[in-house]
């Protein structure tokens, strides 16, 4: 059970209602496809993923640019694969996924059911350590916008998280507490730790049952969330 009655839910975009890994998927296919860049898409894709859960940790702490993750990460997947290919090429590849990947929409199965329940009982709001364009146009393309009476990303707040100011800066625009708020997302340190060390229930969405603390809410289905909320 969550500590106190919620009037404020905020969760997390990427990974836990927007498809990233199936998004991203399909835009990789369409702009290896586009400059005939002979690989299997299949085996690019499934090394891109830690790489860039790689770049997106260091990134969470500070430690590469916005320009360095979006041209290591693919630099690095080329290398993996031992083909190769120019710099210019690579940053015209980043250009061009950054383009395409919010015109794919896939969500979550249950997404759009739990938003609509949850819609008429709580304010519903968006905390994401993604780019403020790119995630606005993930939840237009999505039709998930509507539901959202805000959403913090980590380019307007100016920090990321787990950053505890990213929080305090979404409950400050969202006019809301602490204390009556929840955090929902999958990422156990950026949402989870993150949210819990400034005083806000949360709920991991598990999807891949990683292990964590037993003490750690969780669900790894989204309409599960309805026995929290």
């Amino acid at each position: 059970m969550l500590k106190t009655k919620i009037s404020d839910v905020f969760f997390d975009l990427d990974h836990t209602l927007w498809d990233f890994e199936k998004n991203s998927a399909l835009a990789f296919e369409t702009i290896l496809k586009k400059h005939g860049i002979r690989v299997d898409v299949a085996e690019f894709v499934a090394k891109y993923v830690p790489v860039n859960s790689r770049y997106w940790k260091l990134y969470q702490d500070d430690q590469v640019t916005q320009e360095q993750l979006r041209y290591g990460r693919l630099k690095d997947v080329f290398d993996t694969i031992n083909y190769e290919i120019s710099d210019e090429t690579i940053h015209l590849l980043a250009e061009e996924y950054i383009h395409y990947l919010p015109q794919y929409n896939h969500l979550f199965e249950g997404t759009i059911e739990l938003l609509n329940y949850l819609k008429p009982k709580y304010k519903l709001h968006i905390i994401t350590n993604g780019f403020n364009q790119i995630q606005f146009n993930k939840l237009k393309n999505s039709n998930i916008a509507h539901y959202f009476e805000t959403v913090t990303n980590s380019e307007n707040a100016g920090f990321k998280k787990p950053n505890p100011q990213i929080f305090h800066y979404a409950l400050e625009i969202s006019k809301s507490n602490k204390e009556t708020s929840v955090m929902i997302g999958d990422n156990f340190e950026a949402d989870i730790e993150g949210a819990l060390n400034v005083g806000i229930d949360a709920i991991m969405f598990n999807e891949h049952n990683i292990e964590v603390a037993e003490d750690i809410k969780q669900v790894n289905n989204l309409l599960a969330l309805k026995n929290y909320l």
